[in-house]
């Protein structure tokens, strides 16, 4: 009997454990407690235990169930439990605390069913029924959605059904944005029956892969004179949509006045709204905002007329609009409206976080606005109800930034203290959404993983049917054995070419992206890591009851927080502003130990920095080592050198040289406890610039190396920077 998961139910018993706070930084993963996971699986119509059942932690302990399906395993707070059998799917499930786990299955009917009946035919009822089903589930279960759909595989009978499943299969993977795999099936499903409906499909999943040249030429092979009003103005709107994703503003604004006077002709309301909307925001990139105003204010109008989610949203659109032009006080207008409608949707449907019409982001923007008139004390209230909202909705980036915004007001205002606050608050919610995106790059890379594997199967099904009825006719037309045979294997292998290529490039994809995320996590690590070092300067002052100096440091730091803040979303800024920022930096260093070392900044005149860019924060780690681990304990006054040179058209050369006691001596001085600890800001450098010169073929080298051949050896460092 084959069994599938129906679903689990976890019954968490949790016992009273005290866990000593600390600082992330401070504190490695290995050293959280561990303890002992008890669970079971079992049957759920019998309740029979179910042995033998493969029990993992990630990277750690194993087991299995006994002979009454019970286990018991080692973890702490954080794994992931794998639960894998061979009668179900495989669960995955992180733990939390030492509770107890029950597993309940049972038996799935209709799946064997569908496996008995493989090689028989059945009616175009039963097939309907899976394609709905696979249907209904697509936004919902896209793993279930895909086994109706294979299944639907084996009860389709012709051609046209084939071409059905494969064009829900692509319906599939558009919603879950694998558009790649999107545009395979499209093309497949077009391929075996040509539809109108398929073609505008397949043109708008190229345009979501990138694919512009492609996405025009499918939407210009269609026959316009075939297709229904309402996909007509479809098609003007996505060849609209191309060019203003490639820039071509006049060619997308003609092209959606095209559609919008087929829309008016035929009263199609909903696409006359949502094209006054598009050709308003073409006009906003185009730099036109008086007409880009009046075609918003004619989409307003309209989506009042229509449903009430619909008007939210182009309002919260208009919104935005006025923010760019600073129009903040009908910015505030609208948001505030759009809030009390907001309510009234709610209490119809759920809104996830990614929608734009949650309440947390329209408090967070009206607060933003009241903020940029420097109207704090209205701004306050807006920007402490997001963070309550975002909290109790865990919309972490809502949260961070309105934690953030308020850290500046109260800076802003001149109370410190409670800037201080908020802004450690706004620290430890970095670290909570590094955490989390770290979960959601695994889920990702697993959800990647089974769509990829579902498709190979639904690909392998199709393969294993047409094989099975080439035999079957074989047997009444052994004249043509050998012919068929021939095709059947060359169709085989294109198919398997085919995916191959696509899953090379799927997965080429995925390593970009994992790549890129990398690196905005190491970036996310770098900022903390910075700020908590800066914040120690500032406390060494107020406890040397120097509030003077304090606040004049102060001054200096919020300064180099905003630059560092403006550019910790960037892969790379330009030279030129990196070494404003380093000049700030090393500033602020010097003047807490000014009777410790000198420095010097030289560029030579042959270096045009503004034709270099370089990844944000690389140089600040190399310059806080020389002046803490070097200079600051030389017994007599150093100097710090940092020097930009070129050494060939593309290439510059950046050396970062100090005099101090050397690294040898600096390890010397460490504690036992220092020594086991790892530079945090040296490891993310080395992390970042190993995915870097993977990304961009070794953009970035660098040496470290002893200084000179004197007691205080010094240290040197050369960063090799080439041009794109």
């Amino acid at each position: 009997m084959r069994i599938v998961v129906k679903h689990i139910w976890f019954l968490c018993i949790m016992l009273s454990t005290t866990f000593m706070s600390a600082q992330v930084y401070s504190k490695s993963i290995d050293q959280e407690p561990r303890f002992t996971v008890r669970g079971s699986v079992i049957e759920s119509d019998t309740r029979d235990p179910i042995p033998n059942v493969n029990i993992e932690i990630n990277g750690g302990a194993y087991t299995t169930t006994d002979y009454f399906g019970n286990f018991r395993i080692q973890a702490k707070k954080g794994d992931e439990l794998t639960i894998r059998y061979k009668d179900f799917e495989t669960v995955y499930y992180t733990i939390q605390s030492n509770e107890r786990i029950v597993v309940k299955v049972e038996s799935n009917k209709e799946e064997t069913e569908y496996k008995k009946k493989k090689l028989l035919r059945s009616n175009s009822n039963q097939f309907k029924s899976l394609i709905d089903s696979a249907e209904t589930y697509l936004k919902e279960d896209a793993k279930r959605s895909l086994q109706f759909i294979e299944s639907a595989f084996v009860e389709s009978n012709s051609v046209k059904e084939n071409a059905e499943a494969y064009e829900v299969l692509g319906d599939i993977y558009m919603f879950w944005k694998q558009y790649d795999l999107a545009v395979f099936n499209y093309r497949i499903s077009d391929q075996n029956q040509e539809a109108n409906g398929v073609k505008l499909k397949l043109a708008a999943a190229y345009k979501q892969n990138s694919n512009y040249q492609e996405s025009i030429e499918t939407y210009n092979e269609i026959n316009k004179k075939e297709l229904s009003n309402w996909e007509l103005v479809q098609l003007y709107e996505g060849i609209g949509d191309v060019y203003f994703s490639t820039k071509a503003y006049q060619v997308s604004i003609d092209t959606y006045e095209t559609g919008l006077a087929v829309a008016q002709k035929h009263l199609i309301t909903p696409k006359i709204t949502d094209l006054n909307s598009k050709i308003a925001q073409v006009y906003n990139a185009k730099g036109e905002s008086q007409k880009a105003e009046g075609y918003f204010k004619t989409s307003m109008r309209l989506a009042n007329t229509e449903n009430k989610r619909r008007a939210v949203e182009e309002k919260i659109k208009v919104a935005d609009f006025q923010s760019n032009r600073s129009n903040y006080l009908d910015e505030i207008q609208l948001r505030k409206e759009a809030l009390v409608d907001i309510k009234d949707i709610e209490n119809d449907s759920v809104l996830d976080n990614e929608s734009a019409l949650t309440s947390q982001k329209q408090n967070y923007h009206i607060g933003k606005a009241f903020a940029l008139q420097k109207d704090y004390n209205s701004a306050i209230p807006y920007l402490e109800k997001s963070i309550e909202e975002a909290d109790s909705k865990e919309d972490l980036i809502v949260q961070k930034d309105a934690t953030r915004r308020l850290s500046e007001i109260y800076r802003d205002a001149g109370q410190f203290d409670k800037a201080l606050i908020a802004y450690q608050s706004y620290v430890d919610l970095v670290d909570k959404l590094y955490s989390k995106k770290e979960q959601e790059i695994s889920q990702a890379a697993r959800f990647s993983k089974d769509i990829v594997s579902k498709q190979n199967r639904i690909l392998s099904l199709e393969s294993d049917r047409a094989l099975t009825e080439s035999k079957f006719q074989l047997t009444t037309e052994e004249a043509k054995r050998q012919k068929l045979i021939i095709y059947s294997l060359i169709g085989g292998l294109l198919l398997l070419l085919v995916t191959a290529f696509l899953m090379f490039k799927y997965i080429k994809q995925q390593r970009l992206a994992n790549n890129l995320l990398a690196l905005k996590s190491l970036r996310s690590q770098m900022n903390p890591h910075f700020i908590f070092n800066a914040l120690n300067s500032v406390n060494s002052f107020i406890a040397s009851n120097d509030e003077r100096t304090a606040n004049r440091y102060l001054t200096d730091f919020s300064l180099l927080m905003r630059a560092v803040l403006e550019n910790s979303e960037e892969d790379f800024i330009p030279l030129e502003k990196e070494i404003e920022l380093l000049e700030l930096y090393t500033k602020l260093e010097h003047f807490r130990f000014q009777d410790k070392f000198d420095y010097s900044i030289n560029i030579h005149e042959s270096v045009h920095v503004q034709d270099f860019v370089i990844p944000p924060m690389l140089l600040q780690p190399y310059i806080e080592n020389a002046v803490w681990h070097g200079l600051r304990y030389k017994k007599t006054k150093g100097h710090l050198e940092i020097g930009v040179t070129q050494t060939e058209l593309d290439e510059i050369k950046i050396t970062i040289t100090d005099d101090g006691i050397g690294r040898q001596k600096s390890k010397d001085l460490k504690t036992t406890h220092q020594q086991k600890q790892n530079s945090k800001g040296m490891g993310n450098i080395k992390k970042r610039v190993s995915i870097l010169n993977e990304m961009y073929k070794d953009k970035v080298n660098v040496f470290v190396d002893d200084f000179q051949d004197e007691e205080d050896v010094g240290t040197k460092v050369v960063v090799m920077l080439k041009k794109d």
